[in-house]
């Protein structure tokens, strides 16, 4: 039997094209090497989610060697479509179409995302949402699951716009379907943001809170922006 389907979407991280948001105050060298810290917490944040296939869906094309060495013990897809919410749809259609009952994808600019939260969008989906959905403080999500193709929900928002949640949540009530909404977190685009970033990993945590692990990118910082 197909397993629910946790999935990424990842960039092999190249200077000069990876995270160019955070250049200043990062050099395009390091906004590269950051990110890839970030996939590799992202990958333990997914290792931490029980029950479900793993699977990375990277671009460019010529990537799979670099992903199979960073991920070997995920399934591998090369992304399809022309912008981001066709690649999306591709992707979350192509997991429930072949089988899984199922299936989440989620950003990979959020290094300390809590895995609970992932946990929590399989569960939704079991407990009666047609769709999940985790928002960001900056108006998008940083993850969408699904037990059915909804092509509308990806290929007529406008991606990477403060509105991407509220246009994806106006369009699920035009077709009455049930959405559930996770906590809300947030992604590391920004300088503002990387700031944010470093508070959370050098603060303590607030009380009654577990602090985040996110190994790769704490010591990333610490190396290189202390």
């Amino acid at each position: 039997m197909i397993q629910q389907m946790l999935m990424v979407v990842a960039k092999q991280p190249a200077a000069g094209q990876t995270k160019t948001r955070l250049c200043p105050p990062l050099t395009g060298a390091m906004a590269a090497a950051l990110y890839e810290c970030f996939l590799r917490d992202t990958l333990e944040i997914m290792r931490r989610t029980p029950d479900v296939t793993r699977c990375v869906v990277y671009l460019p094309e010529d990537a799979d060697d670099y992903f199979r060495k960073l991920a070997p013990d995920f399934a591998l897809m090369c992304q399809q479509g022309a912008d981001l919410g066709e690649r999306l749809d591709n992707l979350l259609s192509a997991a429930l179409t072949q089988g899984a009952p199922t299936a989440v994808v989620m950003d990979s600019d959020s290094p300390t995302l809590p895995a609970a939260y992932l946990r929590e969008a399989f569960a939704r989906l079991a407990e009666g949402a047609d769709v999940v959905l985790g928002p960001c403080d900056d108006g998008g999500y940083y993850l969408i699951g699904l037990k059915q193709p909804q092509p509308r929900l990806l290929r007529e928002v406008p991606m990477s716009t403060p509105t991407v949640l509220r246009d994806t949540v106006t369009i699920a009530a035009e077709m009455r379907l049930r959405v559930a909404l996770l906590p809300t977190w947030y992604d590391v685009d920004t300088a503002a943001e990387l700031q944010r970033l470093r508070r959370e990993l050098t603060e303590p945590p607030a009380a009654g809170t577990a602090p985040s692990p996110a190994h790769y990118t704490r010591a990333f910082l610490a190396a290189n922006l202390t």
